[in-house]
C-alpha cells in the first residue's frame, strides 16, 4: 500500500510502528567557528549528526501526530490549526501565515471545520472587514484530548531523560526557533 500525503480532508492512515528514519550517511560538514555549550567529556556533534538527528526528531513526531489525528478523522493541516487556535484567535490571513497555505486554502479548512463544530468565526473588533476564528466547546475538547494523547504517545520518548535533560532540551529547542 503507497503511502501519499493525505489531503487537508481526508483521515491520514494509523502508524502502526514509529521508527525513526537515518537521513544519510555522508562526510560530516564543517564545523562552525561559534563557541560551544558542550561538557568537557561530550562527544562533539557535527552539522551532519544534527541535522539527522533532527530530522529522525521531526520524522517520529510526525508519525505520531498523524496517528493522532487520524483517530479523530484529522489531517495532519487540520490537527496544526487546532493547535493554532488553542492558543490564539487570529484571522483567517494570519492562520494562513501560521500554516504557511495560501489563504484560499485556509478557507476551505476552516469551513470543514465550521461544518463539523469545531471553529467558529466572529467579526473582527477592530477591522470589520476581518473574521476572526475561535475554537467552539467541542473544538477546545477535541483539541484537548489530542493534545492528552500526543503527551502520552511521546512520554516512552521524553521518559528517556532525566528531569533536567527535559528542561533543557525545552530550553534548547525555544532557542533553536528563536
Amino acid at each position: 500500500m503507497s503511502r501519499r500525503p493525505a489531503r487537508d480532508s481526508e483521515p491520514v492512515e494509523p502508524v502502526k510502528q514509529v521508527k525513526p528514519v537515518k537521513v544519510a550517511d555522508h562526510a560530516p560538514a564543517p564545523e562552525s567557528a561559534e563557541p560551544t555549550d558542550p561538557a568537557p567529556t561530550a562527544p562533539t556533534a557535527t552539522t551532519s549528526d544534527i541535522t539527522d538527528a533532527l530530522a529522525e526528531t521531526a520524522f517520529t513526531v510526525t508519525a505520531l501526530l498523524a496517528e493522532s489525528a487520524a483517530a479523530h478523522d484529522l489531517s495532519l493541516t487540520q490537527l496544526r490549526m487546532l493547535a493554532i487556535l488553542r492558543d490564539r484567535e487570529p484571522r483567517i490571513a494570519d492562520l494562513a501565515a501560521f500554516l504557511g497555505l495560501e489563504r484560499s486554502s485556509v478557507s476551505g479548512l476552516v469551513d470543514r471545520a465550521v461544518r463539523r463544530g469545531l471553529v467558529h468565526r466572529t467579526a473582527s473588533a477592530d477591522d470589520a472587514r476581518a473574521t476572526r476564528l475561535t475554537l467552539t466547546d467541542e473544538g477546545r475538547r477535541l483539541a484537548a484530548v489530542v493534545t492528552a494523547q500526543v503527551d502520552a504517545k511521546l512520554v516512552p520518548i521524553t521518559g528517556r531523560l532525566a528531569t533536567a535533560e527535559r528542561a533543557r532540551l525545552v530550553v534548547l529547542l525555544r532557542k533553536l526557533l528563536d
